[in-house]
């Protein structure tokens, strides 16, 4: 799917000081997206504070996003859970038809085996009416999504076209990248090897850091699709220590600071998430200003 080539970014919910969905902050976040080379959006991801959003919420940052966005851009929407039958379920009975794909994470806390994975999966494709995109992040789910059997659902399902694979390694990454289908993206989830895995044969990104610079960020990754690998890190060494920081104390903590900083919207996040120390708060201004 070329919709999802290059980089597309886990769009904050900026909160106000007293914790409700900021809106005017969520509609500067999309454009500056959109305004700044960004490919496509993913709603309602981690980086979305999804977990602790009601129903309401959700459906008031859906379609905060499609109206500001605009048809400007594609649109990806997060449905995953660790409950087989409610993600199936709310494939069934949600409206998608603003969306070209949803990312769906494979299942948190239960620890399944992969044929359990593998199972999950099969009963997602078989529901969903839109492309899905696996999301594999082992330091939140407890359970690595293995090669193996990402080549096995990209073999046995037409509609599971991509898999966003933030293990946080390059040589796991390279073995999907090797044994899926030509046409089956892999995406990087991890900021820090995002290049590198887009000049192994990746497909570019879905990123954290891309979302507060958004214009150089996107384009290292065009640079790294097009083998310009000298200009392409040239931009990832100059971004390096903000991917850093912006992980320090949790995620989105630090990219809010990044918006705060460049007065897009605030920093409030929700617990358990917490604010940001004063020394990370100082670091990450002093990068955003000198950058």
């Amino acid at each position: 799917m070329k919709a999802l080539m290059g980089t597309g970014v886990a769009l904050v919910t900026p909160f106000t000081n007293d914790f409700k969905v900021d809106v005017e902050g969520l509609k500067r976040v999309v454009n500056f997206q959109v305004e700044n080379g960004i490919e496509y959006l993913v709603v309602l991801g981690t980086t979305g504070e999804s977990v602790t959003l009601t129903k309401e919420e959700k459906k008031l940052v859906i379609d905060t996003v499609i109206e500001v966005n605009n048809d400007r851009l594609p649109l990806v929407l997060g449905v995953g859970g660790n409950d087989t039958q409610a993600v199936v379920n709310e494939l069934k009975t949600r409206d998608l038809s603003a969306f070209t794909a949803i990312l769906s994470v494979s299942p948190m806390y239960n620890k399944p085996s992969q044929e359990g994975i593998y199972q999950h999966f099969a009963a997602i494709s078989k529901a969903s009416p839109l492309p899905i995109i696996l999301y594999n992040v082992p330091v939140r789910t407890a359970s690595n999504m293995l090669p193996e059997t990402v080549v096995r659902l990209a073999n046995d399902f037409e509609n599971i076209v991509a898999i966003k694979e933030a293990a946080g390694d390059i040589v796991q990454a390279m073995r999907m990248i090797d044994g899926t289908p030509s046409d089956f993206l892999v995406i990087s989830g991890d900021d820090m090897i995002a290049l590198p895995m887009v000049l192994a044969g990746g497909a570019g990104v879905i990123s954290v850091i891309g979302e507060g610079f958004p214009k150089e960020f996107s384009e290292m990754i065009r640079l790294g699709l097009n083998r310009k690998v000298d200009e392409a890190y040239a931009i990832h060494y100059k971004l390096a220590p903000a991917i850093d920081y912006i992980f320090a104390e949790g995620n989105p903590v630090g990219i809010k600071i990044v918006f705060k900083e460049l007065g897009i919207c605030g920093d409030t996040v929700r617990l358990p998430l917490v604010g940001a120390s004063e020394n990370l708060k100082k670091k990450i201004a002093s990068f955003v200003a000198s950058f």
